[in-house]
């Protein structure tokens, strides 16, 4: 008679793939809510808009905002088709917070490994920082005029700031250990610096990105508000003008939408560089 045999399965392999389908059944669990919760939400505005709880004419209604993005997809704006406008206040921001990102991180490692030019700026950096920098969107616009280069300045000062503590601090809290190990290996401080410090500094860094390039739309989307030929800024304030709530709301949440997917890349890319760090051991919950 054969012999039947029994594969054991190893415990280890058993809780990793437990571990793996909990995780799987919470992504989409999670996914769900999401899902519910803005479904509920945009059904409680639509059924309170039609039922004259609120008024449609000034918080409008998603039927309306979806109508107004449909008719701009199809017969394009008064200052262009739709893509256009994204388009342009996409290379504002992205011009901006480039440029701002650069700076910041240049800067903030600079000052972050030399502590003289930390006390010799510091100051001008604390006072420039607490300078409300939403309120010099019109000076740049007297400056550079109503094209493009007003909105990148704009969402460069924005961007700047948070970059360059994140930058700063990021160097400053570089293991000791590590920098005195690397100087018996015989680094120098150029060596140092960029073998070092700034691998190190790259998750202070990353976590700003994230919030960075939220400030480099507001710059980009106050500067266009305030003065431009085109634009998602120069929509929202077209359709003020016009007493159009479905219009605000609609360029609104186009540029949510463009947030989101820049959000979603930029996260991509960080998984991908980080991905010899351990995943988060927590439950999540």
């Amino acid at each position: 008679m054969p012999l039947e045999t029994a594969v054991a399965v190893p415990p280890v392999v058993t809780r990793t793939a437990a571990r793996e389908r909990a995780a799987r059944n919470r992504k989409f669990t999670v996914y769900g809510a999401r899902a519910g919760v803005l479904v509920a939400f945009l059904g409680l505005w639509e059924l309170s808009a039609r039922s004259g709880i609120i008024d449609p004419f000034n918080f409008s209604q998603p039927s309306k905002i979806w109508a107004q993005i449909w008719q701009w997809i199809t017969h394009g704006t008064a200052q262009g088709s739709l893509g256009e406008q994204i388009g342009y206040t996409l290379y504002e921001a992205l011009t901006g917070w480039v440029i701002g990102v650069t700076c910041g991180v240049l800067l903030g490692i600079a000052l972050g490994r030399i502590r003289f030019l930390a006390d010799v700026f510091g100051p001008y950096i604390k006072v420039l920082n607490a300078i409300p920098r939403i309120v010099l969107a019109p000076i740049f616009l007297i400056w550079f005029g109503l094209g493009p280069a007003s909105k990148v300045a704009s969402a460069v000062v924005l961007v700047f700031f948070p970059v360059f503590f994140n930058a700063f601090q990021g160097a400053r809290e570089v293991d000791r250990n590590l920098i005195a190990n690397a100087r018996i290996l015989g680094a120098d401080n150029r060596r140092l610096t960029l073998q070092v410090v700034i691998p190190a500094a790259t998750t202070w860094i990353f976590t700003s990105l994230h919030v960075s390039f939220g400030f480099a739309l507001i710059g980009a989307i106050v500067g266009e508000y305030i003065g431009a030929t085109k634009g998602l800024g120069l929509l929202v304030a077209a359709a003020q003008g016009t007493f159009n709530a479905a219009g605000v709301y609609a360029a609104m949440t186009i540029l949510a939408v463009v947030a989101l997917l820049t959000e979603g890349l930029l996260t991509f890319a960080e998984k991908r560089l980080f991905r010899w760090k351990p995943a988060d051991s927590g439950d999540g919950r």
